[in-house]
């Protein structure tokens, strides 16, 4: 008996965890986006919601830099895209740690 079946179940675990980790990850963008544009609690919510859909427009991570950034500039934020890079990549270590530790 092959160990293929055993290597694929492993593969598509790590595929389902590394996209939950993602979108846990842009939930946790939009929110802090959220803050620094002055939304309420629900419309946070809502917000945060937008971020994470802007992730499937097209691979890796620049649609939703690209939306966080023009939405911060069409507020008048002064937030360029390596502040919201920086935070996308504070965000990424503490999801990683979150779902290492069982959160």
């Amino acid at each position: 008996m092959s160990d293929r079946p055993k290597h694929e179940h492993k593969w598509a675990f790590d595929e389902e965890m590394q996209f939950k980790a993602t979108v846990r990850r842009n939930k946790l963008l939009g929110l802090w986006a959220a803050g620094e544009l002055g939304l309420t609690a629900e419309a946070a919510e809502a917000y945060a919601k937008t971020v994470v859909s802007s992730d499937f427009k097209e691979p890796g991570d620049e649609d939703v830099i690209r939306k966080v950034s023009e939405d911060f500039k069409a507020k008048g934020l002064a937030a360029d895209e390596s502040l919201v890079r920086r935070k996308l990549a504070e965000l990424t270590v503490q999801v990683r740690d979150q779902l290492e530790n069982g959160g």
